[in-house]
């Protein structure tokens, strides 16, 4: 059985997220979740504050930039961690919902200020497990 998980890889000036899924929605959703435990804990993220997202794309790799630099502008505007999130792709279209809470400062200890996701080792594909992987690097 497939775990979904998130993990970060490293690169010289920035961070990879990677999101390990049984489907591609669910590694997206890692993704996502890997994306804010760069900033913060996404444990110590409370899911509070709902916001609903969509993007398309021409091809899955790209659809995942756009959806992580979504979560970003989000984040950016709203002054908002999220730390839970619903994921449905039909084609490369994606719609989502996502959880978060304003960032407190004291409680989420913010390390850095994500800019962006980055086509750099964008890959958006299946291993021989069957797991799906989502990754790219996030400019910090």
């Amino acid at each position: 059985m497939i775990k979904n998980r998130w993990e970060h890889f490293p690169h010289d000036a920035d961070i990879g997220v990677r999101g390990i899924g049984s489907s591609k929605e669910a590694a997206f959703a890692e993704a996502a979740l890997a994306l804010t435990a760069v900033v913060a804990d996404p444990a110590t993220v409370a899911a509070r504050v709902k916001v609903t997202l969509s993007c398309a794309a021409p091809d899955d790799e790209l659809l995942l930039v756009d959806w992580l630099n979504a979560l970003v502008y989000e984040m950016a505007t709203r002054n908002t961690l999220f730390s839970r999130f619903e994921v449905s792709i039909r084609g490369h279209a994606l719609e989502a919902t996502a959880w978060g809470e304003a960032v407190d400062v004291a409680r989420h200890q913010p390390a850095v200020e994500v800019k962006g996701a980055t086509l750099s080792s964008l890959s958006v594909h299946r291993d021989e497990s069957g797991a799906w992987i989502a990754q790219c690097i996030v400019d910090v």
